[in-house]
């Protein structure tokens, strides 16, 4: 395993996380043993930078993961998020109905409180704002995190899917060590300037969904999803941009044969190729998938190679979107 540096912290994680979210949540059919395999294979592997949230089947990923993290606290940098509601106790999408983002400083004290338990940890070492809440300045939100950080309940703090107006802000309060956001080959927002500006303040981007849920893979059967997979929700996965899609990853899955690689490790090392401050958590529950994404870090890309994805990416335009409309409400505030 290759390791980078986390923002300006100095700490070394694996240059490939692990989100750990499709454990207990939005994939379809769980197995907590080979969750928990994974998780020991992860272990084996170097991959020391596991990513969870609250909101994960309504904390049981991060009960899961406890499991692991306990007996191996000092190998694993542990992130978790909080934000998301659910006005009925029942997890769902982000998107689901009865589901609500809250950032302020009072249910940030019991968030962390929560995950704490669940995790049966003492100390956090990165916590993320899921989202930014609409209806509460961001400088309240990290100004409560900072007091996490002084009492020693969080060791570092982040925030996912923000805009570079709220980045900007939240580090005159206290230092962002991460900024967690969709990038992949297929969503590259953060090009046209959140990635500039977490460049210009030390602070790491971690592209979550690297391969784009798994479309990028060319294995991936969209009408085979089953019952509780997420992604039939969302626009990318619809029979409108089905042909579009087909054809993109199956030119991309051609560059990959040409490269002796799999599509996935083709993806990966492409994002690990924008640049050292970035870590993708490419997400799995099961051990192939985790050892074949980890094949992706000695994995050299040419000027050529990433010329030859670039003009699959601009022959193949009409992806659909990466959300519902619902819940592109809430990134890049």
């Amino acid at each position: 395993m290759k390791y980078r540096t986390l923002g300006n912290t100095g700490e070394k994680l694996s240059a490939l996380g692990l989100g750990c979210m499709g454990m207990s949540f939005a994939y379809g059919p769980t197995d907590d043993k080979e969750s928990i395999a994974t998780l020991e294979r992860a272990l084996d592997l170097g991959i020391n930078f596991w990513d969870t949230a609250d909101m994960y089947a309504n904390g049981a990923n991060e009960e899961l993961i406890s499991r692991v993290l306990v007996p191996n606290r000092d190998k694993i940098f542990i992130a978790t998020k909080f934000g998301f509601r659910f006005k009925d106790g029942v997890a769902g999408p982000s998107s689901a109905t009865g589901t609500y983002f809250d950032a302020s400083p009072a249910w940030i004290r019991v968030a962390v409180e929560a995950s704490l338990k669940r995790l049966k940890i003492d100390t956090i070492d990165l916590y993320y704002a899921h989202r930014i809440d609409p209806n509460i300045p961001v400088e309240e939100t990290v100004g409560a995190l900072a007091d996490l950080v002084k009492e020693g309940k969080v060791r570092y703090l982040g925030l996912s899917e923000a805009s570079a107006a709220s980045i900007r802000r939240a580090a005159a309060v206290h230092p962002i060590a991460a900024l967690q956001s969709e990038y992949s080959l297929l969503t590259r927002d953060v090009e046209a300037e959140i990635l500039s500006t977490t460049r210009a303040l030390g602070i790491t981007l971690v592209p979550y969904s690297p391969l784009a849920r798994g479309l990028v893979t060319n294995t991936l059967q969209v009408d085979q999803l089953t019952e509780g997979d997420f992604r039939k929700t969302l626009p990318r996965y619809q029979s409108d941009v089905a042909d579009n899609n087909h054809q993109l990853v199956a030119s991309f899955a051609e560059i990959a044969h040409g490269k002796n690689c799999t599509p996935a490790q083709l993806a990966l090392a492409w994002v690990l190729a924008q640049g050292d401050d970035i870590i993708p958590i490419p997400g799995t529950k099961k051990r192939k998938y985790l050892e074949e994404n980890a094949g992706a870090i000695d994995l050299n890309l040419t000027p050529e190679d990433l010329a030859a994805i670039e003009a699959v990416i601009k022959q193949y335009p009409h992806t659909g979107e990466r959300y519902s409309e619902a819940s592109l409400k809430l990134v890049n505030h």
